[in-house]
């Protein structure tokens, strides 16, 4: 059960190492914002890609189709990564070993739809994957293995994503052969430690430029690709791809070279690297300001 790319790679690891796959379940098309185009999930696409049965209900909670189909199944276990829907209760079971759910986080740290990109936004040193069971709370089953990998101020959500990605490809296999010969050892999770990463809302984009830039850095990788960082000059949306932290000094949000690098807390200074304008293609930060309305001298402010 999966739905976006980061699934991907899991899927496919194990279909080429030949664990039968009884059916995959995906979140149904999407139709795109003017609804010219339907848009498939990317497990869907390298299902019908690799000859798997798929299937794509809007809704688990309630649909009785869908339970009974699984209880029909009799399956082993099933294989939860991302798919984008709480799985009911009454549902966890219907296969003989449970339902095993691969988290990008090291658990109970980061519960929730959002790990990867609160722990960069965060400045966190390291993340991981856990491998969980899955329960009726949210996240919050016992885990048998979590795996970490460092963190640093150069990689952004899509980065970490690919990542952890391939790191649970390789090693959800031992896991599962552990699970089905009844050797893995799961154990409960310490909840007082729990935190929560809640679902990222596009108005948490706007760069406040009287925060330290180490913070600003962590947001603007943490939402990159999507829904992304961004700050408003006369009238217009700037999505921020890339930055550093620069040494500049001046007064908080100006503009202080010709290659837009902008003034934040503590006499600190970011310097953008790529950006894009609202309606616009990306842009390396040279080409950007060839034509750019914002110079040096100009102030940049949060509202």
């Amino acid at each position: 059960m999966g739905t976006p790319f980061f699934a991907v790679p899991i899927l496919k690891s194990l279909y080429q190492n030949g664990y039968p796959i009884s059916v995959v379940y995906t979140q149904p098309p999407q139709k795109s914002h003017r609804g010219q185009k339907i848009n498939k999930s990317p497990i869907q696409g390298i299902s019908e890609t690799l000859n798997i049965d798929f299937r794509s209900p809007s809704n688990l909670k309630g649909n009785q189709e869908e339970y009974n189909y699984l209880k029909e199944l009799n399956a082993d276990l099933a294989i939860v990564v991302a798919y984008g829907q709480i799985i009911p209760n009454n549902f966890l079971g219907l296969t003989k070993k449970g339902f095993i759910n691969i988290h990008g986080s090291i658990l109970p740290n980061w519960r929730g739809a959002a790990p990867i990109q609160r722990s960069i936004m965060n400045l966190d040193n390291e993340t991981g994957i856990s491998i969980m069971k899955i329960v009726e709370k949210l996240d919050s089953g016992p885990v048998c293995n979590a795996y970490k990998i460092k963190l640093n101020i150069n990689q952004n959500t899509q980065d970490i994503s690919e990542k952890l990605s391939i790191l649970a490809a390789e090693k959800i296999l031992d896991n599962i052969d552990d699970i089905l010969d009844d050797k893995a050892k799961f154990v409960e999770q310490d909840h007082s430690k729990a935190t929560y990463a809640k679902k990222i809302e596009k108005k948490e984009g706007q760069i406040d430029w009287s925060h330290e830039a180490l913070n600003i850095i962590g947001k603007i990788n943490g939402l990159m690709p999507a829904p992304g960082a961004f700050f408003n000059f006369n009238g217009e949306r700037y999505k921020v791809l890339k930055a550093e932290i620069g040494n500049g000094i001046g007064k908080i949000g100006e503009v202080i070279s010709d290659k837009l690098e902008i003034v934040c807390a503590n006499n600190q200074s970011i310097k953008i690297l790529e950006i894009q304008r609202q309606g616009k293609k990306p842009q390396k930060i040279g080409e950007f300001m060839l034509g750019s309305q914002i110079k040096k001298g100009s102030i940049i402010s949060n509202v």
